[in-house]
């Protein structure tokens, strides 16, 4: 039992370590020894563990989106009606970007990553796709606006509102979190005006 504790104790390490390392210093940026390094293991545990630097990066995104994914849908369980729903996917992304800017970093370094492996575009898409179902189902099916539905479908619109937060994220770390820019995420609730 003991052994079964200190390898989970071991692989979590290791993970955490990748985390930091990777959202401080970018993929590209980062070496399997420098992670070994941050987290005070030996390089090999790291292949004994993820068997290669595709397989940690691999439970690095299951690990992400897990989180995110729950983190989403108890901020849209919040609101009540699609309106407040939607301020608080707004409101969870800005306090993502002041709050946590290194996740939204290690998210787009890895979506970076998928548009060149098949197993990590599978994992993001999947991230997306699962994001994307939320919102229709918290948000979309609630919408009471016909004007806006009788052109576009559920699914589309969901896209749409995942897409323009996505895409104003990425501007928000660029311009390294301006208030103002943060702020401008707030412009989706026109939808609901």
């Amino acid at each position: 039992m003991d052994n079964k504790l200190e390898n989970l104790n071991q692989s979590q390490k290791i993970l955490n370590a990748a985390f930091k390392c990777i959202s401080e210093r970018g993929y590209a940026s980062v070496s399997l020894r420098d992670i070994a390094d941050e987290a005070g293991v030996v390089l090999s545990q790291l292949n004994y563990y993820y068997k290669n630097k595709e397989g940690l990066f691999t439970e690095i995104i299951k690990t992400l989106t897990q989180q995110y994914l729950n983190e989403i849908e108890d901020n849209l369980k919040k609101g009540d009606t699609e309106k407040e729903k939607m301020m608080h996917l707004i409101e969870y992304f800005q306090e993502m970007l002041k709050e946590k800017p290194e996740l939204f970093k290690l998210l787009f370094d890895l979506t970076s990553m998928a548009l060149w492996s098949e197993s990590f575009k599978e994992l993001l898409n999947d991230l997306f796709n699962n994001v994307v179902n939320l919102i229709e189902t918290y948000i979309i099916n609630d919408f009471s606006d016909e004007r806006i539905l009788k052109y576009k479908s559920p699914v589309t619109l969901s896209r749409m509102m995942l897409g323009t937060l996505f895409g104003m994220s990425i501007q928000v770390i660029l311009a390294n979190g301006e208030e103002d820019m943060i702020d401008s995420l707030s412009s989706l609730k026109a939808l609901f005006e």
